[in-house]
């Protein structure tokens, strides 16, 4: 189903990448203001591609994506390649050493409704069309979206394990992880991943908004090109690609931290006691801690002051969102058809961008929030299994925005790839 292709990608030059850690950053919708700063220092780290500043920062981005060609910061590898990506990684709490396998390539840019490349989130319009503008000045993918296949009997993992072995850069990224990437040349190994993911669907993890800027600049292009073939490299975007099956693909919770609400906070609790029991807790640092394992439960932390919430079952048959069973029985369907809509009164689709709403991926730091006076209230949510992403996916609908925080993220630096026709390998000649 999924058609892949490997890349010649542009690079530090060879005498830059003894210093590859400088240059590398976060994601776009990751990295923090303070960050941000920091890495802009630096007038060749990768942020200035991927993250541009100014009136016009795509226009931005482009020129300096020029000098860096014309001055040789950056070259084109001579021979198309998958790059494998290892990201070696430990949680909090938890002394073993994860191992998250993938490798990165370029991808189709399917639309949704083909039904091989399945999402699992909604987007934020605006930082969709951000995208857009910056692929159309830079013809440029400065980071790779994260989707995953599924193969239970890893067929990949032997090629990929014995690439890693060669490593182009071994690093520490801004989150504590080891990131090490290498490339496999080799035509027959290549070829075996493409026929791989011929058979196979693709979830798309993270870069929603990455991704659907892709698939829109692809439509832009198809409705000017009267001679369309599909062959062209704008057809095709820049892609981490994992498997599901493997037992290092770790999904962290993203809780929901609100500025503000026009209710006292008793007004709001009694309200929540319609479809909610609700308990009072002494220590607001034990909320994700109480509601670990239990469906349908969330902490609470207002004002101050701590609670555990747990849907009354009987309710849930209320959720009238025109959506199928998978996603119905999610923890965050529930906390927004009940603790927003009727609650709140914040409709599903006000949801989306409703201002003073965010989404903190930091236990501590929403309880600092609150403590701090910068938000009213915080809700506490256990983590989106795979299988849940799976069933959602497979049904065609999707989750509420920011349900997943795929851990650890991809970095942004290592490789860029080029969708114009002259730097850019076809299906084909992908292999010969």
């Amino acid at each position: 189903m999924a058609e892949i292709l490997p890349i010649k990608a542009w690079r530090y030059k060879e005498e830059l990448s003894q210093s590859i850690e400088e240059l590398t950053s976060p994601l776009f919708d990751v990295v923090s203001a303070k960050q941000r700063e920091a890495l802009y220092q630096n007038p060749i780290n990768s942020i200035h591609l991927s993250v541009p500043r100014g009136d016009k920062p795509a226009d931005t981005a482009a020129d300096m994506l020029q000098e860096w060609k014309a001055t040789g910061t950056i070259v084109q590898d001579p021979l198309p390649g998958i790059y494998v990506y290892y990201q070696y990684f430990r949680l909090p709490g938890n002394e073993r050493e994860y191992c998250r396998k993938g490798f990165i390539c370029h991808i189709k840019a399917y639309d949704w409704n083909e039904g091989v490349l399945l999402r699992h989130e909604n987007t934020i319009p605006s930082a969709v069309n951000d995208r857009i503008d910056l692929l159309d000045k830079t013809l440029m993918n400065t980071s790779a979206t994260h989707g995953l296949y599924t193969d239970p009997d890893f067929v990949l993992e032997r090629y990929m394990d014995e690439s890693i072995q060669s490593p182009l850069y071994v690093t520490e990224d801004y989150q504590g992880v080891r990131d090490v990437l290498a490339v496999i040349h080799d035509h027959d190994v290549i070829r075996h991943f493409l026929e791989v993911l011929e058979s196979r669907q693709v979830l798309l993890a993270d870069g929603h908004h990455r991704y659907e800027g892709s698939l829109e600049y692809r439509k832009k292009r198809m409705a000017d090109n009267p001679n369309h073939t599909g062959k062209e490299a704008y057809n095709y975007h820049l892609m981490y690609l994992t498997n599901t099956e493997a037992d290092d693909l770790r999904i962290l919770p993203t809780h929901r931290v609100l500025e503000n609400i026009d209710l006292s906070d008793e007004e709001f609790l009694e309200r929540l006691r319609a479809y909610f029991v609700v308990t009072p807790k002494e220590d607001a640092y034990e909320l994700n801690e109480v509601i670990v394992g239990k469906n349908w439960a969330f902490g609470l932390y207002l004002s101050g002051n701590a609670y555990k919430l747990r849907l009354k079952p009987e309710v849930h048959h209320l959720i009238d969102w025109p959506v199928p069973q998978e996603v119905k029985d999610l923890d965050l369907t529930v906390m927004h058809f009940f603790v927003f809509e009727k609650v709140l009164g914040i409709g599903r689709e006000a949801q989306r961008d409703y201002p003073g709403l965010s989404y903190v991926r930091n236990f501590t730091a929403c309880v600092s929030q609150v403590d701090s006076g910068k938000a009213r209230l915080a809700l506490i949510t256990n983590e989106v299994s795979m299988e849940q992403v799976k069933r959602v996916c497979y049904s065609g609908a999707i989750m509420p925005q920011k349900s997943t925080f795929f851990y650890p993220k991809t970095i942004c630096g290592f490789l860029f790839s080029s969708i114009k026709e002259n730097e850019f390998i076809s299906s084909d000649t992908a292999c010969l």
